[in-house]
């Protein structure tokens, strides 16, 4: 009796990883792009309320342009990177929202930033919120020039 044929996985397309720096910049931008959207929105809400809806405006915001954005936050565009799959496929709903729950678990107190400085150390230089949903962040290709 032969073994069941097996089928051969395509290789992973190579991804040209973007550097720590460009990153560390685009999060930075789009901190303070959301911290002056939490602060004009949430303005005299009580800090419990404040805090649960900064959450939900961070995951919408993050959900937005990983989506709909082709992987590019405000600040990735600036930086010319954005967030694919290892795969190099867009972002689904799903990927996103356990994208941003990776970074509320990096943010946690206990874990002093490890799960983003996690990317120093990883070949493919993927934080613990890539990780958990098997993405990484690419210098965005220029768009091809249309023939005409």
């Amino acid at each position: 009796m032969r073994p069941p044929a097996t089928q051969d996985k395509p290789a992973a397309p190579e991804l040209n990883l973007a550097g720590l720096l460009p990153r560390a910049v685009a999060i930075t931008i789009d901190g303070l792009i959301l911290l002056v959207m939490e602060w004009l929105l949430l303005l005299g809400s009580e800090a419990a309320v404040g805090g649960i809806l900064g959450v939900v405006l961070g995951g919408a915001y993050f959900w937005f342009f990983w989506t709909d954005r082709a992987g590019q936050t405000p600040g990735k565009m600036l930086m010319k990177i954005r967030v694919v799959k290892l795969d190099g496929g867009p972002l689904s709903t799903a990927d996103s929202l356990m994208r941003y729950g990776g970074y509320l678990i990096n943010a946690l107190p206990f874990f002093f930033g490890l799960g983003w400085m996690w990317a120093f150390i990883d070949p493919r230089r993927q934080g613990w919120h890539d990780k958990l949903a098997r993405t990484c962040v690419v210098v965005a290709e220029p768009p091809l020039a249309e023939d005409g």
